[in-house]
């Protein structure tokens, strides 16, 4: 079972990135998340940018999600993301995006990927929270605010 703990850990929060567009970030994304995985950066900016050609996943709000299928990694993984100046995202509400969530999933893990999504949506979506990620410096805060209601994104778990 995936909780969202597990899914965004500490080490993989980065505040105060600097991107001067989507297309730059996907490219810094790809090199955090290479260091984090193992997994070759041009393998995952290919996979990003892939998945961003279907359609924008810049929700609006100032709030992006970018994801993608690596065949290769083990588990669902993800990094979040604070911009120090927002970027043009293409996003739905045509507004700048300086929160961004990416999400790397294995390919079989199609239900899951779908789940995960979903759940960081809905979390994203509580505007008193993003205000308050993008006020906060500290990793370790950013973490506890994102996954303060954590709940599991699995679907191998019954419901109860």
């Amino acid at each position: 079972m995936t909780r969202l703990e597990e899914l965004v850990t500490c080490d993989r929060i980065v505040c105060g990135l600097e991107a001067n567009n989507k297309s730059g970030l996907l490219h810094e994304v790809a090199h955090i998340a290479a260091e984090r995985t193992g997994i070759a950066a041009a393998r995952i900016e290919d996979a990003l940018l892939e998945r961003e050609r279907l359609g924008t996943t810049g929700l609006g709000g100032g709030i992006a999600i970018p994801h993608a299928r690596i065949p290769e990694l083990p588990e669902l993984t993800g990094f979040f993301v604070r911009l120090n100046r927002p970027i043009d995202f293409d996003a739905v509400d045509a507004e700048p995006v300086d929160l961004i969530f990416v999400l790397l999933a294995p390919e079989e893990a199609r239900v899951d990927h779908l789940k995960a999504l979903a759940r960081i949506a809905r979390i994203l979506r509580d505007g008193q929270l993003c205000n308050t990620l993008r006020c906060s410096e500290d990793r370790e805060a950013v973490h506890g605010l994102l996954t303060k209601k954590a709940d599991p994104i699995s679907s191998t778990q019954p419901r109860g």
